[in-house]
């Protein structure tokens, strides 16, 4: 399901440490397959040019993930998804990238869709609920990168201030989310149980 709009690369991340998991969650299985194949399989049928990982390097499972144009490491160690964002926003080389944690695992391409209907030339799309923005599944221009660099050199790892940050310079446009679109963004967290 290729979607129309400016090109974009992906990254996936998948290098949280799953400690409320008590296990790593890119490795928990969703109808048969591990969630990082699931989630690759999402961006790949979004439309997504190259596709990149990002992992620790103890993460042993991803030398070997196929279908990846590469793994990303952190750009700064202990920054949360947003160490992982900005390596991705350096290694892309399309105008946009979409961002998807390995988390969600009712993420679907529809949703990169209809981000993508919202994004232009220096302007990529996020969803909204009420106050809050929804970060890992959304689609960042490169332009977004100065700022996003510098939150991390300040350690001001808020992406919901980032986001903000990006929309009030016209580099974000935010998307309520629907309530059909909702249960998308239900991420697994804890042991089921």
């Amino acid at each position: 399901m290729a979607t129309p709009g400016p090109s974009f690369d992906a990254v996936l991340l998948a290098a949280g440490h799953s400690i409320r998991m008590r296990r790593d969650k890119a490795l928990l299985e969703h109808g048969g397959r591990p969630l990082w194949q699931r989630q690759r399989e999402v961006l790949a049928d979004a439309g997504a040019r190259g596709i990149f990982l990002s992992a620790r390097s103890d993460q042993a499972w991803a030398e070997n993930a196929a279908g990846f144009a590469g793994i990303v490491r952190d750009a700064s160690l202990d920054s949360g998804p947003l160490g992982g964002i900005v390596a991705a926003l350096e290694r892309c080389e399309q105008s946009h990238l979409a961002v998807l944690a390995v988390d969600l695992p009712q993420m679907e391409p529809g949703w990169f869709a209809a981000l993508l209907a919202d994004c232009a030339p220096g302007r990529g799309a996020v969803g909204r609920s009420g106050k809050w923005f929804e970060p890992l599944a959304a689609i960042y221009p490169r332009e977004l990168l100065p700022l996003a660099r510098a939150a991390l050199e300040r350690r001001d790892l808020s992406l919901q201030k980032l986001l903000a940050a990006g929309v009030e310079r016209k580099l974000l446009r935010e998307r309520e989310i629907s309530a059909a679109e909702a249960p998308q963004f239900t991420n697994w967290n804890e042991p089921a149980g």
